[in-house]
């Protein structure tokens, strides 16, 4: 990373450490008053081009999951499942002519079509720093009175965000652990117990995904969403505030574990991230490939759908090794 990209990613880690914490109380962003995309800014044209020029393999892993109806979702507070259905069939097209071109035409070209209803939180995602937020605010002192309309918010919506390519380096808990029990909270030891096995030393700007193991349920709603592990509010403060790290990631369905850990505030890891600290994340992801071939550093790449106001979006993160081994 240049040298100027490192004093950003330093004065990040530690001027954000000031705003908020004990208070939980919305932050104000270093990179002034209009941003909507917090540590996302530690990018710029050169540090992408660092880790793209450090590629030495063609093979790539998609990060992401299969959407599908039964996938796992948030039913239990009211949200949509993945719905899916036909609105075109070869043989449909044939008796309704709906391009008016007749029978011939219909049997000789065969149409499909098709067509999804979704909640944004589904399947691999990212969360826009306007999903949480704090006493009537989010990220950077953005209020709904004044930013949220009947079609979404006027700031930090999920457009905003912009594609992503950064060093992403993956702490495999599951492998340096073993089995997590349910609702386990990883700790900050047990992240730097995984990267002293694996070898690795984390970077401000990086991005990283935390393999719990969680995702080998994936295609079994009931297992997966069932007390999962997932990461503390400690163990988060020191890759943000310790680490200067740009963007987070894991594979189990709300990134913390619950019950909370504060009687407070039933999401107070979501908040920390999104409202007091402007750091998004990727929830959902699939890193059992990267765990068998260990794979812990990458060029991470990923961009999401530009869903105007919208508080998340699916996501579809890639890695390609680095160095091949």
């Amino acid at each position: 990373m240049k040298k100027t990209n490192l004093v950003l990613a330093l004065v990040f880690a530690g001027q954000l450490t000031v705003l908020g914490q004990q208070n939980e109380t919305v932050g104000k962003s270093p990179w002034g008053s209009d941003d909507e995309i917090g540590s996302l800014n530690l990018m710029s044209n050169s540090t992408r081009f660092e880790v793209l020029s450090q590629i030495k393999s063609g093979k790539t892993y998609d990060l992401s999951v299969e959407y599908f109806v039964g996938m796992p979702s948030f039913h239990a507070l009211g949200d949509p499942p993945y719905q899916y259905w036909l609105t075109h069939t070869p043989h449909g097209t044939i008796v309704d002519n709906p391009n008016g071109l007749g029978e011939a035409m219909n049997r000789k070209v065969s149409y499909t079509g098709d067509a999804i209803s979704m909640y944004t939180h589904m399947g691999t995602h990212i969360d826009a720093l306007n999903h949480f937020g704090l006493n009537g605010k989010i990220w950077n002192g953005f209020t709904p009175e004044e930013h949220l309309g009947d079609k979404g918010w006027k700031k930090t919506g999920a457009e905003t965000i912009p594609p992503i390519i950064a060093r992403g380096v993956m702490i495999d808990v599951k492998s340096s652990k073993g089995f997590l029990p349910k609702n386990y909270r990883i700790t900050e030891y047990d992240l730097q117990e995984a990267l002293k096995k694996q070898g690795v030393v984390l970077k401000p700007g990086d991005v990283v995904v935390i393999r719990t193991g969680q995702a080998e349920f994936y295609e079994d709603a009931d297992h997966y969403l069932d007390n999962y592990p997932g990461i503390s509010l400690a163990a988060v403060k020191w890759l943000i505030e310790d680490q200067g790290i740009m963007l987070l990631g894991a594979d189990n369905l709300s990134f913390e574990a619950f019950p909370p850990e504060r009687e407070d505030n039933w999401v107070p890891v979501h908040t920390y991230l999104l409202a007091e600290k402007g750091v998004m994340f990727i929830e959902q992801m699939y890193l059992e490939e990267l765990a068998k071939d260990e794979v812990y550093e990458f060029a991470f790449i990923a961009a999401s759908l530009k869903l105007k106001g919208a508080n998340g979006s699916p996501m579809r993160p890639m890695a390609i090794p680095m160095n091949s081994k």
